[in-house]
């Protein structure tokens, strides 16, 4: 018999041939065909357990071999759901059936309209599309100032979108509807004259109406026009109401200078300061909320206002000073103005006055409220006195700067509870349509909420396949439609789907779990609490990234990656990562099949869902991912050499399933619960059988002693061991091998050194 030692060094001085010689062979060859071409096929567990071949091939892959009998327990395995610790393959000390089920997707792929992280990105473009109202409202003014002045015509305004936006917007016209001809007619017009274009168009829109009304009366009978609910009395109300909300164009007309034929007098500006003013502040107050330039607009009318004001009545009176006080001492909108009269006329001085009883919650406003005027009890001002000192009208407007927007940040938050609520009971695309509050948010997130968009042309959006180019959401040529697509999972037949996640729920769990193991196995519990933290970090980020470029770009989830595979980060560059990813898995001399951690790498990168050009793609069609099919491939591989070897040599065999599990052993008591394991260390160290039926907290002990677990994971070290693995298993097991068959056998990394032959000399020959 050759010696353990030579076959053993034979096989795995060169591995990947070694293990391309296994797959060569024609069974192997034929099993590992009809698995690849049908595991893709399977969609339930049922289909999978009934498959014999399929299932007693991963089985096998998985070192379960002995358990494929047991198909029962093998389908609790199956269904386990593996983020959940008390589930069944968690609740099993053996790591091989958590590990088989999570080389599968039967229960890891959840199909959900968003993903926490979805829901997470889209509230947050929600609260950005608010908090950029602001600044949009500021840009808008900043160039509408800027830009006005250097108008000389009327063409030339209407010529800049941006401007004549935002002069339309101002005015409460849609600019949509605006034709050239009707705002040039009505911005050349003279609102004095009385047969200028904008009156006399407003005087024939309102004729035509009129003479609507009367054909209408003069073909309807008495009867009908008599009955408020006959076709007669209802034309009639419809064309008077039109009459009465006629749009008035004369404010348009108003706030330029042009000439009748378009042009500026010389020396003239399109608009005065007056008239710039005048359009800015109605553009701010034009807004779906009060913006902060707004909010300071009515500080400036509220402070050059109240030193005008003798009575409570011309508070009472101004809706726009009502809004202001209430609006600062935090009252609400239903504020009575007799309830600010009885506030604004107590005597605090008067335990029995209104602001002094009243108010429940409210009190301590009502309080305030009175104190920061000054009116006697009959709403007037003793003479001498203003309504306000300037301490309290500094201390109204500060109340007011930080309490305007309260309403509606209230209606945010609870616009934001609904949607969280809300999104979790949506069963598909017409649920989601149907929901206006969960609409509302996201259209807002992404800019569409003025886009007037129908359900249909929605549902097309939410339901294209964003795989595909030809799509109908990228026929919009649109960004905005795409994000909200890319912010919800439907699938084209309006169905719920799978995020399009850069790894799968099951990936991002393992990668996770990985990477806490690698961190703390021979750390502290701060370690463990430490890789724990950054775990969560890795699953809440992972689920944001888009593209191939998105990860390599943050280098704290590539080193991430790197460790939980078991890779020292400083040894990768991210140009190096990249060229990993690029490669092409099927092509021999591809970047990634030449490098040394060829198998380590290939798990890293089929785990992750890119395409050839670094995109989200879909994940591969079928129950197990592309990292799955690739494991499991590669341990049936692993499995066969080593059963083959085994066939010839039970010590190669020992030693070859050692050296593959050597970076799962993280303690002692990992190498007592496998047998195998524990005999190569048993013989590796003259361990004597006796101590088998030692207590077990007495062998961990005893293998501590003679082992630093540590070794395990260093190449060199364990190179080392199973060299005197396979020369002692010679020894006990009466294998004799010449010295020259060993020096034969090889030299380098994995050559036997002469200390190895004096001792194995003298071992056999009972020298000391």
């Amino acid at each position: 018999m050759v010696s353990t030692y030579i076959d053993y060094n034979l096989i795995t001085r060169d591995m990947k041939t070694s293990l391309r010689r296994t797959a060569e062979q024609t069974l192997v060859a034929r099993e590992t065909e009809y698995y690849k071409e049908n595991i893709g096929k399977v969609t339930s567990i049922d289909e999978f357990l009934d498959d014999f071949r399929l299932y007693s091939y991963a089985m096998k892959a998985h070192g379960l071999e002995d358990m494929t009998y047991a198909k029962a327990f093998m389908r609790k395995v199956l269904e386990s759901d593996l983020t959940d610790d008390s589930s069944y393959a968690n609740m099993l000390t053996d790591e091989r059936y958590r590990n088989f089920a999570l080389a599968f997707s039967f229960s890891q792929s959840t199909e959900v309209v968003q993903s926490d992280a979805q829901e997470d990105a889209l509230i947050g473009l929600y609260s950005q599309s608010i908090a950029n109202l602001d600044d949009a409202v500021t840009d808008d003014t900043n160039y509408f100032n800027a830009a006005i002045d250097r108008v000389t015509s009327v063409d030339q305004l209407w010529q800049d979108e941006k401007l004549k936006n935002y002069v339309l917007t101002a005015l409460g016209f849609d600019p949509d509807y605006m034709s050239y001809a009707h705002f040039k007619g009505v911005v050349t017009s003279d609102v004095s004259d009385p047969s200028s274009y904008v009156n006399t168009e407003a005087a024939a829109y309102k004729q035509g109406y009129q003479d609507k009304i009367d054909a209408v009366k003069a073909s309807a009978s008495a009867a009908d026009l008599a009955d408020s609910t006959s076709a007669a009395s209802k034309l009639i109300a419809q064309y008077q109401s039109a009459i009465n909300n006629a749009p008035d164009y004369t404010p348009l007309a108003a706030a330029f200078n042009f000439q009748d034929d378009g042009t500026l007098a010389a020396g003239d500006l399109p608009m005065t300061a007056t008239q710039k003013a005048s359009i800015s502040e109605a553009y701010a107050f034009a807004q779906p909320r009060l913006s902060s330039a707004a909010a300071r607009l009515n500080q400036e009318y509220y402070e050059s206002t109240i030193g005008s004001i003798t009575s409570v009545g011309d508070i009472l009176s101004d809706s726009r000073l009502f809004a202001y006080i209430r609006i600062a001492y935090g009252l609400p909108s239903s504020l009575l103005t007799s309830t600010m009269e009885n506030i604004l006329t107590s005597d605090l001085s008067d335990s029995t006055s209104y602001a002094n009883t009243q108010g429940g919650e409210n009190n301590a406003a009502y309080k305030e409220l009175a104190a920061a005027f000054n009116f006697q009890t009959d709403g007037t001002l003793a003479s001498g006195d203003t309504a306000q000192t300037t301490a309290q009208i500094t201390k109204t407007s500060a109340y007011w700067m930080t309490r305007y927007n309260d309403a509606e940040e209230a209606a945010d938050e609870s616009l934001i509870a609904s949607f969280k609520t809300l999104i979790g009971v949506v069963t598909d695309v017409d649920d989601l349509l149907a929901d206006t509050k969960i609409m509302k948010l996201a259209l807002t997130a992404v800019g569409l909420q003025n886009e007037g968009d129908t359900t249909r042309k929605l549902k097309k959006v939410l339901t294209s396949d964003l795989t595909d180019p030809k799509s109908y959401v990228y026929t919009l040529k649109d960004e905005r439609y795409v994000e909200l697509a890319k912010a919800f999972n439907i699938d084209t037949d309006g169905s719920l789907g799978v995020p399009m996640l850069a790894q799968s729920e099951s990936e991002i769990l393992n990668t996770a779990k990985s990477y806490v193991v690698e961190k703390s196995r021979f750390g502290t519990e701060e370690d463990k609490t430490k890789a724990t933290e950054e775990s969560k970090y890795y699953s809440a980020e992972i689920e944001k990234i888009e593209s191939l470029d998105d990860l390599l770009a943050n280098r704290r989830l590539v080193d991430f990656i790197l460790v939980a595979a078991g890779l020292d980060p400083e040894e990768y560059t991210t140009d190096y990562v990249r060229q990993m990813f690029k490669s092409d898995l099927d092509d021999s001399k591809s970047f990634i099949n030449t490098e040394p951690d060829t198998t380590i790498f290939k798990q890293i990168v089929t785990s992750y869902n890119f395409d050839s050009d670094g995109n989200l793609a879909k994940p591969m069609e079928g129950i197990q991912t592309k990292r799955g099919l690739l494991e499991t491939e590669d341990l049936y591989l692993n499995q066969t050499l080593e059963e083959q070897e085994g066939e010839e040599n039970a010590g190669v065999r020992l030693a070859l399933y050692f050296r593959r599990m050597a970076s799962g052993v993280n303690t002692a008591y990992d190498l007592l619960a496998d047998s195998a394991l524990l005999q190569v260390i048993q013989t590796t160290f003259s361990i004597p059988e006796e101590m088998s039926s030692a207590d077990v907290d007495v062998q961990h002990d005893y293998i501590n002693r003679v082992l630093d677990i540590e070794d395990l994971h260093d190449p060199e070290k364990l190179d080392k061991l199973l060299v005197r693995f396979t020369a002692l298993y010679d020894v006990e097991n009466n294998n004799h091998v010449s010295a020259a068959e060993l020096i034969m056998s090889g030299s380098g990394r994995n050559g036997i050194s002469a200390d190895t032959l004096l001792s194995l000399t003298q071992l056999r020959t009972g020298g000391a």
